[in-house]
């Protein structure tokens, strides 16, 4: 039934597809790992949950501009050149890899209006920028035959990185947590666990489709044995908060502190489609690094 999504999968690759790739672990040992998983999962959840903060009700700026109208509309074409590639090519269940439901995520958030649940899809996206990083350090592309697929490849994962550090540019909504507070990472590696062990994995068995590698590990996986994914699971969760952080840091220093790209005081400090906060936000709150319930990261 489901055929035109999986049929083109290219099996000759290896670890690709296929019952080898999906019997790289024994049912019981599967079971076993995703139960374990699980209860990470729902700690990281439950423990990031009571803690993370949102946005108090404030006046959000109006932030409508040109730059974030571009990035729309060059990342959804980017993204419906992907879906087209896919269809035509009988391989839609990649449409399902984390990279392209962070790409929606994105996409949300240059098209919505600055509200708390902006603010909060943005925290939570900030801690997956291991994705970009990992495409381009390990590329998978063989399966990409044509010319323009392998670059959509590449320009999906770099507006990736351009995207966020777009919106921290403008701040306001786009804020980020103090940069010692751990309950946003901690929360979002939880979904991202419950994404691949929850619902990648339940889609990949039943057509052996090897999806962000929960069947069986990539060839040049450092980690590759039957223990992988739960060492994915452990060096992922280094990282993603590292990566997340790191990027913010390095934000606020060309945003607020290297003279040649500086444009505002603080990395949250909202910047209105004239370049000026509203006089309605008031400048006390400016002074004191707390715009919509953000600190800054200094």
């Amino acid at each position: 039934m489901l055929e035109w999504a999986y049929d083109g999968v290219n099996s000759s690759i290896p670890r690709n597809s296929g019952p080898e790739c999906a019997n790289y672990m024994s049912p019981r040992r599967r079971l076993i790992e995703t139960f374990c998983v699980s209860i990470f999962i729902i700690f990281c959840l439950s423990w990031g949950y009571k803690r993370i903060k949102l946005p108090k009700p404030m006046p959000y700026v109006n932030q409508d501009r040109v730059g974030k109208r571009v990035l729309l509309i060059v990342m959804s074409l980017v993204l419906g050149m992907e879906i087209g590639f896919k269809l035509t090519s009988r391989t839609f269940i990649y449409f399902m890899n984390p990279c392209h439901v962070h790409t929606i995520a994105q996409l949300y958030l240059l098209a919505a209006d600055p509200s708390p649940m902006a603010t909060a899809v943005f925290r939570v996206q900030m801690n997956y920028l291991n994705g970009p990083l990992l495409a381009y350090v390990f590329p998978e592309t063989e399966s990409r035959n044509i010319f323009a697929d392998k670059a959509c490849y590449y320009v999906q994962h770099g507006l990736m990185v351009v995207i966020p550090y777009y919106l921290l540019r403008l701040g306001g909504a786009y804020n980020v947590e103090p940069f010692m507070d751990l309950s946003w990472p901690v929360f979002s590696y939880g979904l991202n666990l419950a994404y691949h062990f929850w619902i990648l994995q339940a889609a990949a068995l039943p057509v052996q489709v090897n999806l962000n590698h929960m069947l069986c590990p990539a060839l040049l996986d450092p980690f590759e044995g039957q223990y992988y994914r739960l060492w994915a699971t452990a060096h992922q969760s280094l990282l993603c908060p590292l990566l997340g952080k790191v990027f913010c840091l390095a934000a606020n220093f060309f945003l607020t502190k290297f003279p040649v790209t500086k444009i505002k005081p603080t990395l949250d400090h909202p910047i209105s489609r004239q370049g000026a906060i509203p006089d309605k936000i008031g400048t006390q709150s400016i002074s004191d690094g707390c715009i919509n319930g953000h600190t800054h990261v200094d």
